[in-house]
């Protein structure tokens, strides 16, 4: 057999993905909507509506409700899960579920008619905070001045104390509940909590997603005492082992006979959405840089050593494959373009030619920080373009010099803000809207001196996912399935030009310094 299941429970959707080994294809593919598919549970986007903006909970009975669910239709679409040899998985990062002892007793799935009912009476919290909560800002001060400060945070846990990670949600919640927290006897995050479903028991917890809790040791890839006593009481006892991301947590539960699984099938442990996206577009291996070019733009790279940014806005995770990976998000990213082309009128067809038909690769001195929304990466609060050039482009009047402009800053941005991982990106992988973009492509190629690969895989995380279960079950290496699944058309490749890369060189220290005179 040489079927791998790969899951992936994002926020808004269950994706399934199977990947044939011996046909070194994708055979399946099927995505559920949980404000569709499961209405029921009043998750239209995938998450609680909350009278508090900042605060963002999902149901877990739905996440156990779709596994069941994704389950029947692959039965009902005629897959024969019985050839199914490995399943592995990814969920959305940072996302906590709090359960009570019986969770680890060895009977609690035996006899279930629904995952979601078997889970029910195990939960002592009802929702669980996910990645877009950022209602902990208190708890996030708290943690920094028990360890000396941010830096002391960011040095061993890979990122300062962020507000939408799991070991702050965690502190919020014991602060704020310690009756419900005392009664907690197992903390989950989304990815093992999956896992834990799949075998019938309480799953260990991978590095790459644990990394992303504030609460993980990137020294010692252990649980960090002083994290852990700065965050809550008595966590370290409520928290799962830390394992390998290609370690076998255990194997399929008896209860998903019914839909066809046979007995025995390995269960790869559970990794976080970015981890497994890194696999998914073949950037397992350090050099190679991946770029989703989405409503926001993230940068994801893998690393041989441990290495975190001094200014904080970068992340650092365990890369499935071994060793880490960085992960930093930019929020004006299709955003800003969408928001020029409006600008402007133009089509993006027009966008494209404009840019790059039209004006010179440094764009004759005009530069642009293009914070039409508050920034990530840097910090900016306060929202609004920065403009310096001639008096057309500060006018806003030169179309051309303004989608240029726009392109040039976002990579340069990426790049300024990338360097603290101290590796020489050798190429890039792009996916995303704006990866069709010849000019965009040929500007990131530029400005990183490296080939830009395009890759359009409909979901990078379920496909590292089920790359990982035909790793994890010793089917393929690495290098074999990122050749196999995340080839990329070499007719589209975009080389960097010897000429444009010196004038980026030198464009970027002005870049740097505008960027610096607004941010400090």
């Amino acid at each position: 057999m040489a079927k791998f299941l790969g899951l992936d429970c994002s926020t808004q959707s269950i994706t399934a993905v199977i990947l044939d080994s011996s046909k070194k294809t994708v055979v399946y593919e099927k995505s559920l909507n949980f404000g569709k598919a499961l209405p029921q549970y009043n998750c239209p986007d995938g998450f609680l509506l909350h009278p508090d903006p900042l605060v963002k909970h999902s149901n877990p009975l739905m996440w156990a409700n779709a596994l069941d669910l994704i389950c029947k239709t692959m039965q009902d679409d005629g897959v024969n899960l019985a050839e199914i040899a490995g399943i592995s998985g990814s969920g959305q990062q940072h996302g906590t579920i709090y359960l009570n002892k019986d969770f680890l007793r060895e009977d609690w799935l035996l006899k279930a008619k629904s995952l979601a009912g078997a889970v029910k009476p195990l939960l002592t919290r009802a929702t669980s905070p996910i990645w877009m909560d950022s209602s902990t800002f208190a708890d996030c001060r708290r943690i920094d001045a028990a360890l000396g400060g941010p830096e002391q945070v960011r040095l061993r846990s890979g990122s300062s104390a962020t507000e939408r990670f799991a070991g702050p949600q965690i502190s919020r919640f014991a602060r704020e509940d310690a009756k419900a927290y005392a009664d907690t006897a197992v903390i989950q995050l989304v990815s093992s909590f999956m896992a834990s479903l799949l075998i019938g028991a309480s799953a260990p917890i991978d590095y790459g997603d644990g990394a992303g809790m504030n609460l993980l040791n990137l020294s010692t890839l252990q649980w960090d005492a002083d994290l852990l006593a700065a965050t809550a009481p008595q966590l370290g006892e409520k928290l799962p082992l830390l394992v390998p991301s290609s370690h076998i947590v255990g194997e399929i539960h008896p209860y998903f006979h019914r839909y066809g699984f046979r007995e025995g099938v390995p269960i790869v442990a559970w990794s976080g959405d970015n981890p497994n996206s890194l696999i998914g577009v073949g950037g397992w291996k350090p050099g190679t840089a991946v770029i989703s070019l989405g409503t926001s733009d993230t940068f994801f790279a893998a690393m041989d050593r441990v290495a975190t940014d001094p200014d904080g806005y970068g992340h650092v995770f365990g890369n499935p494959a071994g060793g880490f990976m960085s992960l930093i998000c930019f929020k004006n990213g299709s955003l800003a373009r969408e928001q020029v082309r409006k600008q402007y009128d133009l089509s993006w067809q027009e966008f494209d030619s404009c840019a790059f038909e039209l004006t010179q690769p440094g764009n004759a001195g005009n530069i642009m920080l293009p914070y039409f929304t508050p920034e990530i990466t840097p910090l900016v609060l306060n929202s609004g373009p920065v403009f310096e050039g001639n008096s057309m482009f500060k006018a806003q009047k030169d179309a051309a010099a303004a989608v240029r402009a726009l392109v040039e800053a976002q990579a340069m941005t990426m790049r300024l803000h990338s360097a603290w991982q101290q590796q020489k990106t050798k190429k890039v992988r792009v996916t995303g809207g704006a990866s069709r973009s010849d000019g965009v492509c040929q500007v990131l190629a530029d400005v990183f001196d490296a080939s830009v690969e395009r890759l359009q895989v409909s979901d990078s995380g379920a496909q590292g996912a089920a790359m990982r279960a035909a790793q994890g079950a010793g089917a393929m290496d690495w290098a074999t399935l990122s050749r196999i699944f995340c080839a990329c058309d070499a007719s589209k490749t975009r080389k960097p030009i010897p000429a444009n890369v010196a004038i980026y060189n030198e464009l970027i220290n002005r870049y740097a310094a505008l960027e610096k005179s607004i941010t400090g």
